[in-house]
């Protein structure tokens, strides 16, 4: 299995920052539906990679999740990590091995 961040650095580019955590995390049914999150455009402006991993992650780990996210970002919305010149790549890496300690894996 490809790890998130080879997913979303792979060419041709077949998945924006959700959907590479999503199947990189082995959830390859969430892709479709996180086809609409990378570019800024997950809820409430959130990175998508922060937002995919909270999708996956169980209820009670969300929280836990963001915050150890914002612990090592300057935000968790995607202009905000934008405009501070955060790589999409470092958010989705972070965002993966965030939840990857969540889930057990």
């Amino acid at each position: 299995m490809k790890t998130a961040a080879e997913l979303f650095t792979a060419v041709p580019k077949l998945h924006n920052c959700a959907q590479a955590v999503c199947e990189g995390l082995g959830f390859p049914e969430l892709v479709p539906q996180m086809a609409a999150c990378g570019g800024g455009r997950a809820p409430l402006g959130r990175c998508g990679a922060l937002h995919a991993a909270m999708t996956v992650a169980p209820e009670d780990k969300r929280e836990q999740i963001r915050q150890a996210f914002l612990a090592e970002m300057p935000s968790e919305t995607c202009r905000e990590l934008k405009a501070n010149g955060v790589p999409c790549l470092k958010c989705v890496e972070t965002a993966e091995r965030l939840a990857k300690a969540a889930l057990g894996k």
